[in-house]
């Protein structure tokens, strides 16, 4: 019996509270603020959701499933989504308690789906929490550890030791079922640690007993009384926070407070021990009387008596012993859904009570009872799991539905990250070609720039040279001018030193024979001349520098010096007198020599001599 009786207290430790606790007092205050006219909408939403929960707590489910319902729809309609998200969450859990495993599939569903449409962290973490639950209700322990590890990561951004205090609650009772001693003392702690933070105190007390239990299988492992002691110090600090703080500690967390109590003195101390049996027999009924006007209390109930039958079979009170059993017979058949478990504990022991006492008609009833309860609890059973299988075959269905729109969003996002990857190159690419032309499109305009600068200083050099050699042709001509000048100058001098060597001779021969010389004559005769020939002399100049090799060219026989200057006096248009005085002949010898001129020259008697030697004095050299 005992054994029975403390795995009843943890079955049902697991299935405790999960927002803020409150008893009626509580209720009835939060109604009064919900009637408040003034009441904000987002406070509003926060009420409903918290007096839901109040009913939960206080197990009036159908209070709390209209309240639940009116606070999603409140919280929808102003826009409140993480509120409505709890609110579903609540939902889930009161569906789940009462093993109505559609709805609470379709309000876990919900909620989860408005936390996505409406991304928060808060929303999300609070979703995945309905996901616990859910999984929790069909009995899937590694999804309640996987969706618990879901929650806490979301809540890495956020401060909420309040539902990370419940998370890690959840993960503590599914290791203590796996029996895992580092993880239930671990999970324990953190859920202790952020109930005290969050000053839950419904919570703290469940994470108190948590604790309690992870130091009994600390003991059940090394046999130390220092661990059999953390296990009585955490339950008297669980039980006492109801005291401390009244109206914050459910009477149902009080009520499996005190039963778990009254497991320990009855289980830990041994049967001669007074004191532990006082205090086992008063913790279980306090849980009797905490629980008596309570709703669905029938299990604790049934579980206290149970305790106190173990004592007055222990005191062998065999008919107190079964007034106890009765009594909790009584309580559990009362209850609409009983738990098959609890209530065949009890009627086995009150078979066996009555096998002891030779009853055996009543013995043999009860025992048929035991056969009735055990078929209508395999037939609860399977029915339960039939529906669980429904809805987890249902919810594998959508999850797996989910993960393919998952994997399809992922590649739809992998595609159009690859083609944004491929635009970007694209664009990249362009963007080189582009520069890459412009580079090449100026590095373009800079050569021929480059080639327009060198061919402009090409030809400006071209130029140059063209100058240059223009400069130095010029120069030469000059120099070549100067030097037919000079000849001219030379040729003109010699004519008039000729004349003067001619007019010396003349006068010497005057003298040598004896003549008389009129000097004054000579003289102004002299001067005329001089006139005459610087006149001359300036036309001579102009004489181009070809004009004897021309004449010598054309000349048929050779030309004497006395014929050239002959021929130089009639290119300076001087007349026959001229000519003859220049030469100091008379002017017969002067015709003499144009006509033998005529000859060599290869001229005709119509051809004029003067308009020859003009005409071949401007032919180019």
């Amino acid at each position: 019996m005992k054994s029975s009786l403390f795995k009843l207290f943890i079955c049902s430790f697991l299935c405790l509270p999960m927002f803020t606790s409150a008893q009626l007092a509580l209720s009835d205050s939060l109604k009064s603020a919900l009637n408040e006219p003034s009441i904000a909408p987002q406070d509003k939403s926060r009420l409903l959701t918290r007096l839901s929960e109040v009913y939960r707590l206080n197990k009036d489910d159908q209070a709390g499933t209209k309240t639940g319902k009116e606070s999603v729809r409140f919280a929808l309609k102003t826009g409140n989504y993480t509120e409505a998200v709890k609110a579903y969450v609540v939902l889930t859990n009161i569906y789940a308690i009462t093993q109505q495993f559609a709805a609470m599939k379709t309000a876990g569903d919900s909620a989860m789906v408005i936390a996505r449409q409406h991304h928060t962290q808060e929303a999300m973490a609070y979703a995945w929490y309905g996901r616990v639950l859910l999984y929790k209700a069909l009995s899937n322990a590694d999804e309640v550890v996987k969706h618990c590890q879901l929650g806490l990561k979301a809540l890495e951004k956020i401060d909420d030791p309040y539902l990370a205090a419940k998370l890690y609650y959840q993960l503590y009772a599914v290791n203590s079922g796996w029996n895992n001693v580092a993880k239930v003392n671990l999970y324990a702690r953190k859920s202790t640690d952020n109930a005290l933070k969050a000053k839950d105190y419904n919570a703290l007390s469940n994470a108190y007993t948590g604790m309690s239990v992870a130091c009994e299988y600390n003991y059940a492992a090394s046999k130390k009384m220092a661990d059999l002691d953390s296990v009585l110090y955490y339950l008297n600090k669980s039980e006492a926070l109801y005291q401390q703080y009244p109206g914050r500690v459910a009477d149902h967390t009080y009520a499996i407070a005190c039963i778990n109590m009254a497991s320990y003195y009855l289980k830990y101390f041994p049967e001669t021990d007074q004191a532990a049996k006082s205090n086992g027999i008063r913790y279980a009924n306090k849980a009797r009387m905490v629980m008596k006007n309570s709703l669905r209390n029938q299990p604790i109930i049934g579980n206290s008596l149970g305790i106190l039958s173990e004592y007055a079979k222990r005191e062998g009170d065999l008919g107190l012993m079964e007034r106890y059993l009765l009594e909790a017979y009584e309580v559990m058949k009362t209850e609409q859904d009983p738990s098959y478990y609890t209530l065949i504990n009890v009627i086995q022991a009150l078979a066996d009570n009555y096998e002891k006492k030779g009853e055996y008609a009543k013995a043999l009833g009860f025992q048929k009872q035991v056969v009735e309860y055990n078929n209508k609890s395999f037939d609860k059973t399977q029915a339960t799991n039939a529906q669980k299988l429904e809805i987890q075959y249902d919810t594998e269905k959508k999850n797996n539905e989910m993960l393919v729109l998952k994997e399809r969003e992922s590649s739809r996002h992998l595609q159009s990250v690859l083609y944004g990857c491929i635009a970007f190159a694209s664009l990249v690419g362009l963007v080189f070609l582009f520069r890459s032309y412009h580079f090449k499109l100026r590095y373009s305009l800079q050569l021929e720039k480059q080639l327009q600068l060198e061919k402009q200083e090409s030809d400006m050099q071209v130029k140059l040279e063209k100058e240059e050699q223009a400069r130095l042709i010029a120069e030469q001509r000059l120099m070549e001018a100067e030097q037919q000048q000079l000849k001219k100058e030379v040729m003109a001098n010699v004519l008039q030193l000729d004349h003067k060597n001619q007019m010396l001779h003349h006068i010497k021969a005057q003298l040598n024979e004896g003549e008389s010389i009129n000097m004054q004559k000579i003289l102004r005769s002299e001067s005329m001349l001089d006139l005459d020939f610087e006149q001359a002399k300036l036309q001579i100049q102009q004489v181009h520098p070809g004009f004897f090799q021309l004449l010598t060219e054309r000349s048929q026989q050779k030309l004497t010096p006395l014929d050239l200057r002959f021929c130089a006096c009639l290119h300076l248009n001087m007349d026959t007198r001229q000519i003859a005085q220049l030469m100091h002949v008379e002017a017969k010898s002067v015709r003499m020599s144009r006509y033998r001129i005529k000859q060599k020259l290869g001229l005709s008697k119509a051809d004029d001599l003067n308009v020859f030697i003009q005409q071949l004095g401007k032919q180019p050299s």
